[in-house]
């Protein structure tokens, strides 16, 4: 458990506390385990994050920038003749590798986003990454394997968490999506924020206030705010990782968090902000809120998705997002 200068575990900070004295990133660090979320290992060191995650957008980002060509082709040369999804998982699995000689915890690697809707393929995908990482050398309980928070992704964590293999549910935009997930018992859930705000932005047209929807009044801080408290409420072991940030205010209204994934810009600019920075989310006095607890069958699911015009809309759009850079590595690979 992380400790605090006096000893105290970071959950034992009481939660009127502010810290000060500090950059923001290192007080982020005293209410929260700090994630980065880049495929650029290079920029890891100096912001000393505790895990990192990636995903097909970050990595193809990542291999377009000649520091990391290099990775590509050395991946392609040494597996030549393989299918075409082995080779995208092996230099997956090759970043995943470097990733965690840079960071003490955890990496999150992705599973092909066309295998969102197929539980099976989802499942044996996962294996096989976990297979490669052991392989190289690194233990299974510092990989999160990462699937989209549909239905069919849910059903085969449930089936991987009990065989040990963790994972880390994202492109969760809907409350149904988190408790499916907490029933499941996956290990980590990445609920999205910044493109909650997005769709809620857009949605709003020349009626939106950003001053008044900012921090705490933020759609994608209140959406992770509700599903961290429900899950504290209800003895919930899944933890909870803010993700997809726009601006530092989203991150630190999050303060408290179980963990946040945050960019190296962001990262950057909380290193560089000296303001007091207070808990926002404290896990003990969720203990006290009156949450009903819910469940749901597929059914169930799939109906509360649908009335999610955000969820189901932004869910659908990540999972294209993430197939078309995934198609796009593919081609850099075939190319190599």
């Amino acid at each position: 458990m992380k400790r605090k200068p006096d000893g105290r575990a970071a959950d034992d900070l009481p939660s009127s506390s502010i810290i000060a004295s500090m950059n923001q990133l290192d007080a982020l660090k005293q209410l929260t385990t700090v994630v980065a979320d880049t495929g650029d290992f290079m920029q890891l060191a100096q912001f000393q994050p505790q895990d990192a995650t990636t995903n097909p957008s970050l990595i193809l980002k990542a291999v377009q920038k000649a520091d990391y060509a290099p990775l590509l082709k050395e991946t392609v040369a040494a597996h030549r003749g393989l299918p075409l999804d082995e080779l995208v998982d092996r230099l997956l699995v090759r970043f995943g590798c470097e990733i965690l000689s840079m960071v003490p915890g955890r990496v999150s690697t992705e599973v092909d986003a066309r295998l969102s809707f197929d539980e099976d393929a989802t499942y044996t995908r996962a294996e096989r990454l976990i297979e490669l990482y052991t392989a190289a050398g690194i233990s299974p309980d510092r990989v999160l394997i990462k699937m989209a928070a549909t239905w069919e992704g849910i059903r085969a964590a449930e089936r991987l968490e009990r065989r040990g293999i963790h994972c880390n549910l994202t492109l969760l935009f809907g409350f149904c999506q988190a408790v499916a997930c907490g029933h499941a018992r996956v290990k980590l859930i990445s609920p999205f924020v910044g493109r909650i705000y997005d769709w809620y932005k857009k949605s709003a047209g020349s009626s939106w206030d950003e001053a008044a929807m900012a921090g705490p009044n933020d759609p994608g801080v209140q959406s992770v705010r509700r599903i961290f408290e429900y899950y504290k409420r209800h003895g919930i072991a899944t933890e909870v990782m803010g993700a997809s940030f726009r601006n530092t205010g989203q991150v630190t209204a999050l303060a408290g968090c179980d963990l946040l994934t945050i960019s190296p810009e962001l990262l950057a600019q909380l290193s560089s902000n000296q303001a007091p920075l207070s808990r926002a989310l404290d896990a003990q006095a969720a203990l006290a809120l009156d949450i009903p607890a819910v469940q749901f069958d597929e059914p169930g699911f799939r109906l509360a998705l649908n009335q999610d015009a955000m969820a189901t809309e932004k869910l659908a759009e990540g999972i294209r997002a993430f197939i078309q850079d995934a198609e796009k590595l593919e081609s850099l690979l075939l190319a190599a």
